[in-house]
């Protein structure tokens, strides 16, 4: 062993064999990506609460993924060994809305093409997604479903609550019917003609009718 064997070090090797310079440009073009995903998540976003803390993970993913990918693809004994780390790692938060998994896998899927080094790909995919999504995420639509919550004294109202809405609507779909010492509950599905609301108006007026509830929902909150 020589006196340069004695102070010899693997880790500083390494240090001095990787690319700073990649590492800047990955983690620069993984930045402007992750915004540009947050931002597509906020202006699609349709949900009850909008989550910031949610956009800013997305980011931190992109970054995070890249990262990882980095030092996998410049060490076959390292990827192996984080492959072994990564799968004891379990996520128990629990995704509210179906289109948060898509930006999930999408901030992931950026973040692994662009530490690959596929930086047009990861770029241009990230735009055509983000077009997509704008687009038919944002798409407006006429048949707004809405639910109408219909409080009856009797069963002769409730024929004529059902009578007005098959008048008055473009589809009706009772969702649920409860019977109390009070009268009768109704909760009907129903897609309004041109928009109008004057089938509310209409129940309220009927004889036998005490309540009528007109509420817009996106056809997930009920079965």
């Amino acid at each position: 062993m020589t006196f340069s064997d004695i102070f010899k070090s693997s880790f500083l090797e390494k240090v001095s064999s990787f690319s700073i310079l990649d590492v800047i440009i990955a983690m620069a073009v993984a930045f402007a990506l992750g915004l540009f995903i947050y931002i597509v998540y906020k202006k699609t976003f349709r949900g009850v609460m909008y989550s910031s803390s949610f956009g800013v993970s997305l980011m931190a993913m992109t970054l995070i993924t890249t990262l990882i990918i980095l030092a996998v693809t410049s060490n076959v004994i390292l990827s192996l060994g984080m492959v072994g780390a990564l799968s004891i790692v379990r996520f128990r938060t629990a995704v509210k809305e179906p289109l948060d998994i898509a930006f999930l896998f999408w901030a992931i899927s950026a973040g692994i093409v662009t530490g690959a080094g596929l930086i047009p790909l990861a770029v241009i995919g990230s735009v055509i997604i983000g077009i997509v999504l704008i687009v038919f995420v944002n798409a407006k639509t006429s048949d707004t479903p809405y639910i109408a919550v219909i409080s009856c004294i009797d069963e002769n109202a409730e024929q004529s609550t059902m009578a007005i809405l098959k008048a008055n609507t473009k589809k009706q779909l009772l969702k649920s019917k409860t019977i109390t010492p009070n009268g009768i509950e109704l909760t009907v599905e129903v897609k309004l003609s041109e928009g109008s609301s004057k089938v509310c108006n209409l129940l309220s007026e009927t004889a036998g009718v005490t309540k009528c509830a007109l509420v817009s929902y996106n056809g997930e909150y009920m079965s």
